[in-house]
C-alpha cells in the first residue's frame, strides 16, 4: 500500500467547490486563521503528524509550458493533506468526533458534501475524493507522532542537563542525573513495527514473507550446487 510508510498513513483528498461559493470557504479559512481555537479538538488528536487545507481557484493552476493546453475548469478545488498514525477508519472517525462542526464548515460548500455525521456517508465522500499516494517517503517509519514529541522532549532536557554538567559536586551531578531519568521515563519507550491495520496491509506482508522465503530457498539451493 503506497499510502502507508511504517506507522504513518498519507491522505490526499481533492474536492470540487462551485465558483459561486468560493468566497464562503475563503471567509471561513480566514476566520480559522484569526480564531484558531475553533480547531482545538483537532489539536488534541495525538495521532496526527500533519494536516492542511488549501483552496486552489480554477484559474490558479500552474501553466508550466506554452505547449500545455489551457484548461477551462468548471470548479475550484480544496486540497486536504494529512499524515497520521493508525488505520484510515480510526483517523476519519477521530476527525468526526473531535471537530464535527469544523469539518462541516470546511467542506460545507463543496460539491456533494454530506456532513461529517453520520459516519457512513462521510466515509464514502472521503473515499470517493481521495487520491492514491504514488510515492510516500517517511524518514522515521517506526516513529509515531507521540514518539517524535518524546524525542524532542528528551533532546531539550539533555541539552539543558549538559549545559550544567560541570556545576556542583559529584553528588550533585548524580542527584540531577537521577532526577533527569525519572522525569524522562515516559519518553524513553522503544519503537517497534505497528501491528497489521488492514487486510490489504496483511496481504502485502504475506507476499513479502513469501518472496523472502523464495529467495532463501534459491540461495540455499545455489550453495548446495557449489
Amino acid at each position: 500500500m503506497s499510502n502507508i510508510a511504517g506507522k504513518a498513513y498519507a491522505m490526499n483528498v481533492v474536492t470540487p467547490i462551485r465558483w459561486q461559493t468560493l468566497w464562503l470557504n475563503k471567509a471561513y479559512f480566514l476566520g480559522v486563521k484569526y480564531f484558531p481555537e475553533k480547531l482545538n479538538g483537532l489539536i488534541t488528536l495525538s495521532l496526527i503528524h500533519y494536516a492542511r487545507w488549501v483552496i486552489v481557484g480554477r484559474k490558479q493552476f500552474p501553466h508550466v509550458s506554452n505547449d500545455q493546453p489551457r484548461e477551462t475548469l468548471k470548479y475550484n478545488y480544496m486540497l486536504f493533506f494529512s499524515n497520521f498514525n493508525g488505520s484510515w477508519d480510526q483517523y476519519v472517525d477521530s476527525f468526526t468526533f473531535a471537530i464535527p462542526a469544523g469539518l462541516d464548515l470546511f467542506w460545507k460548500w463543496n460539491v456533494r458534501y454530506s456532513k461529517s455525521v453520520t459516519l457512513t456517508p462521510f466515509h464514502r465522500y472521503i473515499q470517493h475524493n481521495q487520491l492514491e499516494t504514488l510515492h510516500y517517503y517517511n524518514a522515521y517509519p517506526l516513529a509515531s507522532s507521540n514518539d517524535v514529541k518524546s524525542a524532542q522532549h528528551v533532546r531539550e532536557q539533555l541539552l539543558a542537563f549538559n549545559a550544567r554538567v560541570n556545576e556542583g559536586s559529584d553528588q550533585e551531578f548524580q542527584r540531577r542525573y537521577n532526577a533527569l531519568l525519572r522525569a524522562l521515563q515516559h519518553d524513553l519507550g522503544a519503537m517497534y513495527p505497528t501491528p497489521i491495520i488492514s487486510m490489504s496491509a496483511y496481504q502485502v506482508e504475506k507476499r513479502q514473507r513469501w518472496h523472502h522465503g523464495q529467495l532463501d530457498q534459491e540461495n540455499n539451493h545455489a550453495q548446495r550446487q557449489r
